[in-house]
C-alpha cells in the first residue's frame, strides 16, 4: 500500500488575494489608530501581493495608497501636535 506524499506547501493564487486584501484592510484600519504600525504593513503586504500578480490588483492598489496615506497622517499630526498620538474626542 502506498501512501500519497502531502500537497507541496506554495504560495498561490489564494494567498496574494489574500495580501492584497489585508493590506487594503490594515491601511484603512491604520488611518484611525497605530498608522506608524499598521501603515508600513500594509504597503509591505501590498507591494508583494502586486510583484506576485494578483487578481486584486486595485485592491492592493488602495492598500499602498492607504499605507502611505497613514504615513502621512502620522508626519502631519506629528508636525502639528509635536506628538504622534491624536484622538478622536479631542481630549
Amino acid at each position: 500500500m502506498r501512501l500519497t506524499a502531502p500537497p507541496s506547501r506554495r504560495t498561490g493564487r489564494r494567498d496574494t488575494e489574500g495580501m492584497a486584501v489585508a493590506s487594503f484592510v490594515l491601511g484603512l484600519v491604520g488611518l484611525l489608530v497605530l498608522n506608524l504600525v499598521l501603515g508600513p504593513v500594509a504597503i509591505v503586504l501590498a507591494v508583494i501581493a502586486l510583484r506576485r500578480d494578483t487578481p486584486r490588483r486595485f485592491r492592493a492598489l488602495l492598500g499602498l495608497g492607504l499605507g502611505i496615506a497613514d504615513l502621512v497622517v502620522l508626519a502631519v499630526l506629528m508636525a502639528a501636535h509635536g506628538s504622534g498620538s491624536w484622538t478622536v474626542w479631542g481630549g
